[in-house]
């Protein structure tokens, strides 16, 4: 089936930055504070810091311990505790676990191509068309 191929396609365009890396998420003492990239910081939305990656890099952010994920946009730099790979907003780490004390978690980071969701959602939807 062509939609099926495609979404393999896109997916094959992910690229596995780190397979095994360690996250924790920001304090709600930064929201409000503008970050390196200028924006506003909100715990509630989907971003994170990283210390490399571009700005406005779109990340897929996957918990190895129970494989819930989310994607998530780079506006910050960080994180700048030895050993951590990213900081994540608090909602989005909180999305990806059930153990709402853990301050760490062991994490898959991939970067997701440019239009990635829109690409994703559009061949979803043909999908759902022809199974109907």
């Amino acid at each position: 089936m062509l939609i099926n191929s495609e979404l393999l396609s896109l997916e094959n365009e992910v690229e596995v930055i780190n397979e095994s890396a360690k996250t924790s998420y920001y304090h709600d003492k930064f929201n409000g504070k503008k970050t390196a990239s200028g924006q506003v910081f909100n715990n509630g939305k989907y971003t994170a810091a990283h210390k490399t990656l571009p700005f406005g890099s779109k990340l897929r952010v996957t918990n190895n311990e129970n494989d819930e994920s989310v994607i998530v946009t780079v506006n910050d730099r960080g994180p700048f505790t030895k050993g951590r790979h990213l900081d994540l907003s608090k909602q989005a780490f909180l999305d990806i676990t059930h153990n709402k004390g853990a301050g760490v978690l062991n994490v898959k980071i991939e970067v997701l191509p440019e239009d990635y969701e829109d690409s994703k959602l559009d061949l979803q939807e043909s999908l759902d068309e022809f199974m109907l």
